[in-house]
């Protein structure tokens, strides 16, 4: 079935479907984007059929350096896991190319929370490498060793976010990760960003002020079998309050985050 140029259906048929197949950092840049021009990170910022809105949040966010920072290149097959509205799905579309391809993943709970802007964003097949894939909590399956990178922006700290009369049943974080790492190819990216807590705060945060100690995520993947491969410093604000919900009218967009690298081992 098609709506508004966005393809429903069966992973493996999705992907068959698309066309084609200034921080520091603690490690260099991945192997994955070895010899890649920088040009095309700027170029996907800088293209002017990106909206106002998502130009105003770029400052906030620095998406050329995160995308070079996960060694995101033309020709990949990348996962955006909970992509909300898509700003960083359109990111992606953009620096893979033609011959790449973006699985933009989705929930019910997330669909409602970004209202119109992913209708406006895929309106017309203005981003046609792009197809979404709709899975509930605990529902993601997918094809085994099929993806270049995955992201996770801003959403692992909803591993520990649990409201079933919202439709956000608690996840099962162990269960998500073997997923990921499943669907990883081998020598494959997971990049995570997400809003800090204290240090040693419980993983009930990402639950209350929706942030998450980044102790508990490297911890937690690396378990599941991926190996923490860089951090940049990208994206710290160290006027940030920890105590506050990120969603506070004062410090929403301006939290201090985190940007871990890690990869599959080859």
């Amino acid at each position: 079935m098609i709506r508004t140029g966005i393809l429903y259906c069966a992973l493996g048929l999705l992907l068959a479907a698309c066309p084609g197949s200034q921080g520091s950092a603690d490690r260099g840049t991945p192997a994955a984007a070895a010899g890649v021009d920088d040009s095309i990170y700027r170029a996907a910022r800088d293209n002017p059929a990106r909206s106002a809105g998502d130009r105003e949040r770029d400052a906030g966010r620095h998406p050329a350096e995160i995308l070079r920072f996960f060694g995101i290149r033309p020709g990949m097959t990348v996962l955006d896991l909970f992509s909300g509205g898509g700003y960083y799905t359109e990111m992606l579309a953009h620096v893979v190319g033609s011959n790449g391809r973006v699985v933009a993943h989705s929930n019910s709970a997330y669909a409602r929370f970004a209202g119109d802007e992913t209708a406006v964003r895929y309106a017309d097949e203005r981003l046609p490498n792009v197809s979404i894939l709709m899975a509930e909590n605990n529902q993601l399956d997918l094809p085994p060793a099929t993806f270049d990178a995955i992201l996770m922006i801003l959403a692992y700290h909803d591993i520990y976010f649990v409201s079933p009369n919202d439709g956000w049943p608690r996840i099962d974080g162990a269960k998500l990760l073997a997923e990921l790492y499943e669907g990883a190819k081998p020598g494959a990216v997971l990049g995570i960003v997400d809003h800090y807590a204290a240090a040693g705060a419980p993983r009930e945060t990402g639950g209350t002020t929706h942030r998450i100690d980044p102790g508990i995520v490297i911890a937690e993947v690396e378990a599941a079998g991926f190996k923490l491969d860089g951090k940049s410093e990208v994206l710290r604000n160290m006027d940030d309050d920890y105590s506050k919900s990120v969603f506070d009218d004062a410090l929403r967009g301006h939290t201090d985050r985190f940007v871990l690298r890690f990869v599959k081992p080859e």
